[in-house]
């Protein structure tokens, strides 16, 4: 009941023996004449003929490695051509590792296909090797070798160098075992010789002997066996002797005499599941397993005549040609709850349930029993519900735990859901169509994540998103994957296209990448596919390179403008032009403004030849005299130019800028004749017209200055300010009064009081303000010092507020008289108001 049958002890401890899926293998293929390797966490097995036995010819005689599922489905062959294969080993991510006569090393996927060969060079790729082991260490998965000559090489990973051990001390007995141990990054090796165990590790010159283990008298050590977490060691001799202790041979936990004289097939440690100690190992027979525990007990268990133990991290699964079973130590949580005569409260909770409901008074009778501990029973519960494999008794346990959880004021139930969801997948995982028989204890210890890449790559796609939904993990890397599968395998490329839209128009799914998918394809040589992928792809920044590494240029300037990126559309431009003909990428761009915009501004900071030749293409004359006319200030050359420069404006139907090019060079060659005319007076080459008008006025050449102010149509309110700034600047006083009267002032005279003002002249100011308008009189004369009239004329204005402020500037200058006046005045004003 509740599978207690398969319940065995070993004392002190109980340990039980699970089935798993009973593996369907195939009619032809028998596991008495395989050599096999099983890889750990329920992964896949792979097999090939063993040479060392006789076997009957089935089928074609060329050797040939098989790889199987746990429930016996062949997911992959590998046809063997490449030597003499030594021995064969799985690495943690589920890689078949081939190791050769040579020293060679190839690497297989779980389907057969190669990834990748390397040596274990030097030395050992020259001496043949006669055994080999694949191990597990926190560098990766490491390959050491035994050489004819008895020297041992090891390689950490395959992007490690080789490493030799030390030499083996009085090496002229054979070594009849041997086993790698490692510890974090590093490796060592055991061996057993006679009665000795050698240990070799790398830094020493010569490896250390370890003698006298055993008390019983043995002729030599056949067998050595470490356990999964490389803690603890078990040797077996010739006459049936197993000694079991620390892997440093420093503590001995037993000796025990099996009684046998026969060579055991393998030994494997029992590793616990609640912690990462062992107190037991499993020893296979032909039909017969002994589980022998530290205290020297023992169980015997009959078997199948062929099996293959595999050492897992909670257990040891046991592999045979009719069954598939695993022996572990029975978690406490489910002997507190099924074992006979138990008084735990979650056993006493389990019974409670079960009579609740029988509709059973007896319910009450159970629970009265627990409800002191009931928290510890529910929680007991869920616990063993997840290192049970029977989906009945899991549901019984998580019945009982919910039954019980009622009867906790404020429970918690995040522990319950979490296990739900976990044995939820954990059965799917478990069945015969996914076949990855993981326990709870190794699902917790890969992480889900890992579980989702290994249904990926079996490509159980659906799975892994049903899985990823119920843990609530993301998806969008499954479907990524799964469009890659597509694209590989289905050559409809619309309906790959439509099928891959489809998953992927979901708006919970993010982070998936179209571009990333059409890489794939127009990898696989499918560029109409890619085209169509990339188009659903929004971000331009992800598939403008990759139509630029598919030569797809004007589809790239297309989707860079679009997107309005510049860098983008910058970066798009420089790399065409790299790659095509400049006719054929003028003609390109010339179809999107922003790109030839773009172009052009990038060409005017590093080529203004390649500029001349597109506004030579698009007969863009207006771009053509800009082009000139930059060209002729850099170089100094204007005066040359100004033709050129006209006649392109006017070709482009500049009028106005046409019109200045000739203005300009009119003044050009007027100025040059000016510094002829005054050498060594002014410099005319260069200036504006105002300044030239200026200058000329500033020598007297009035005349001169008239006729450029004729010829250019300059203002009168321009040519009367230059006028009489030159006067004032010369103290023409006579000659600016003359000139103020000659005609009515376009300026007014309010310029005439200020140049008067600059050159500090008062006296000719004051003649000056007298004709400026009323309003403004009272400002002149305060700006030219002459307070006592502007005094006078603010109270003739009337004007009380020019007063007040007047009076304030006197109290600062400390005039009394004028104070008393500005305050007579004030007082006049105000009292007419």
């Amino acid at each position: 009941m509740n599978n207690t049958g398969e319940w065995f002890k070993v004392r002190p401890d109980y340990y039980r023996k699970v089935e798993l899926a009973t593996p369907d293998w195939p009619i032809d293929f028998d596991l008495e004449y395989m050599q096999v390797a099983v890889a750990p966490y329920g992964g896949p097995l792979a097999a090939i003929r063993d040479a060392t036995k006789l076997v009957p010819v089935r089928g074609a005689a060329r050797p040939m490695i098989r790889i199987f599922d746990t429930s016996g489905n062949e997911t992959g062959h590998i046809l063997w051509n490449h030597g003499k294969l030594i021995s064969m080993g799985w690495s943690d991510t589920e890689e078949l590792i081939c190791v050769l006569e040579n020293a060679k090393v190839f690497v297989y996927d779980l389907f057969g296909n190669e990834k990748e060969s390397y040596s274990i060079g030097g030395e050992a790729s020259v001496i043949k090797i006669v055994e080999a082991k694949v191990f597990q260490s926190a560098a990766g998965t490491g390959v050491a070798v035994m050489t004819t000559s008895g020297r041992i090489f090891l390689k950490q990973n395959s992007n490690k160098t080789e490493r030799k051990l030390p030499d083996i001390p009085n090496s002229n007995a054979n070594c009849s075992c041997w086993e790698i141990v490692t510890e974090g990054r590093n490796s060592y090796c055991l061996l057993g010789r006679e009665r000795e165990v050698i240990k070799l590790q790398h830094g020493q010159s010569v490896g250390t002997v370890t003698a006298n283990l055993f008390e019983k008298p043995h002729d030599r050590i056949i067998k050595i066996s470490v356990s999964y977490n490389h803690q603890h060691l078990a040797l077996y001799t010739n006459t049936g002797l197993l000694w079991l202790g620390s892997v440093d041979m420093r503590q001995k936990y037993c000796e025990f005499d099996t009684g046998r004289k026969d060579i055991p097939l393998q030994i494997e440690w029992i590793m616990n599941t609640h912690n990462s100690d062992a107190d037991a190992v499993v020893i296979s027979y032909p039909s017969y397993l002994l589980i022998v525990n530290r205290n020297a007990d023992r169980s015997e268990i009959p078997s199948d005549p062929v099996m293959f133990l595999v050492a897992e991290m909670d257990g040891v699964r046991i592999i045979s040609q009719t069954s598939h079973e695993m022996i572990q130590r029975l978690p406490k949580c489910v002997q507190n709850i099924f074992a006979v005569n138990s008084q735990a409260p979650a056993s006493y909770l389990f019974e409670a349930q079960k009579k609740f409901e029988e509709k059973s008074y007896k319910s009450d009778e159970y629970l009265s029993m627990c409800r002191s501990n009931i928290e510890l029973a529910v929680n007991e519960c869920i616990e063993a519900a997840a290192y049970e494999f029977c989906p009945e008794t899991q549901k019984s346990l998580m019945r009982t735990a919910y039954f019980g959880k009622g009867f906790i004021p404020s429970h918690n139930p995040e522990e319950y859901m979490r296990i739900l969801r976990i044995l939820r997948v954990l059965n799917t995982l478990r069945h015969e169509k996914i076949a990855m028989p993981l326990t709870y204890k190794q699902f917790s210890h890969l992480n889900p994540e890992v579980i989702l890449s290994r249904l990926v790559f079996r490509k159980h796609y659906a799975v892994a998103i049903q899985v990823a939904k119920h843990l609530k993990l993301p998806e969008s890397w499954i479907l990524e994957h799964w469009a890659y599968h597509k694209v590989m395998n289905d050559q409809n490329d619309n309906e790959v296209a439509r099928k891959i839209t489809e998953k992927f128009k979901n708006p919970s799914i993010e982070g998936i990448s179209y571009c990333n998918i059409a890489e794939k394809a127009y990898q696989n040589g499918r560029s109409e596919l890619a085209i169509k992928l990339l188009e659903l792809e929004p971000r331009a920044s992800l598939h403008v390179p990759l139509l630029l590494k598919m030569g797809k240029f004007d589809r790239a300037v297309a989707s860079a403008t679009q997107s309005g990126d510049t860098e983008l559309v910058t970066e798009v431009l420089l790399e065409i032009k790299k790659k095509m003909m400049l006719s054929n990428f003028h003609m390109i761009i010339r179809e999107y403004p922003l790109a030839l915009n773009m172009y052009k501004k990038i060409m005017m900071e590093s080529s203004r030849t390649a500029l001349f030749d597109i506004y030579n293409t698009e007969d863009d004359h207006k771009s053509i005299a800009e082009y000139h006319f930059y060209n002729a200030l850099e170089s100094e050359g204007l005066e040359s130019n100004l033709s050129n420069i006209g006649n392109s404006y006017a070709q482009g139907r500049c009028t106005v800028e046409a019109e200045l090019c000739a203005d300009t060079a009119r003044m050009l060659k007027l100025q040059k004749t000016l510094s002829t005319k005054h050498i060594g007076t002014t410099e005319f080459n260069g200036l504006s017209i105002h300044d030239t008008m200026y200058e000329l006025l500033k020598i007297g050449e009035l005349k001169e200055a008239e006729k450029i102010k004729s010829d250019y149509k300059v203002p009168d309110r321009r040519f009367w300010w230059l006028r009489i700034l030159t006067l004032a600047e010369k103290h023409n006083w006579a000659e600016l009064e003359k000139f103020s009267k000659s005609k009515k002032s376009p300026i007014g005279y309010e310029p005439f009081v200020e140049v008067c003002l600059q050159q500090e002249n008062v006296r000719e100011a004051q003649t000056y303000i007298q004709r400026c308008p009323d309003k403004r009189k009272v400002y002149w004369y305060t700006r030219a010092g002459l307070y006592e009239e502007s005094i006078d004329c603010a109270f003739e204005q009337r004007d009380l507020h020019s007063l007040y402020e007047l009076q304030s500037k006197m109290q600062v200058i400390r005039d009394p008289v004028l104070l008393e006046k500005i305050g007579h005045y004030i007082g006049m004003l105000e009292a007419r108001r």
